[in-house]
């Protein structure tokens, strides 16, 4: 079975290295950047499944960030990271893709919690793509009746 690989997008480098030691202290794979242009880079090179993506930040805010990972990635899954002042944006990242939202500061385990459930949903999604691939090539019953 597959590790579930994340990347934590933040511009406060405190919260990135901080949160990379406590996810690595219980186990996971986590990859930071410190914008979204660096976010997208890294899923570029690497398979991410699942990104914790803070709502505001300079330059490629998270919403922007959020639309380009869903148009280039689809199945990559993304978790909104807001304070108090930007609820309205993290409401808009759910309706651009996003899977979930955390309020900051958010607990460890919460985090955790939120990805062990956007990675299964990946999963579920990848296995329905396999399946459909598979019966696209297999031939059906009656089509191989039809060839005899």
């Amino acid at each position: 079975m597959e590790k579930m690989k994340m990347l934590v997008v933040d511009d406060e480098e405190r919260f990135l290295s901080t949160t990379k030691k406590l996810l690595a202290k219980k186990g996971y794979d986590a990859v930071t950047a410190a914008s979204g242009a660096e976010a997208l880079e890294k899923i570029r090179v690497q398979n991410i499944h699942v990104v914790i993506l803070d709502v505001k930040m300079p330059g490629m805010d998270g919403n922007a960030t959020l639309k380009e990972i869903k148009r280039q990635y689809p199945l990559t899954e993304v978790i909104m990271l807001t304070g108090h002042a930007t609820m309205e944006s993290a409401i808009d990242g759910l309706k651009s893709g996003a899977i979930d939202y955390l309020m900051k500061p958010a607990d460890i385990d919460e985090i955790i919690q939120k990805a062990e459930e956007a990675f299964e949903k990946r999963q579920g999604l990848e296995e329905k793509i396999r399946v459909a691939k598979m019966r696209k090539l297999m031939k059906s019953p009656s089509e191989i009746i039809q060839e005899t």
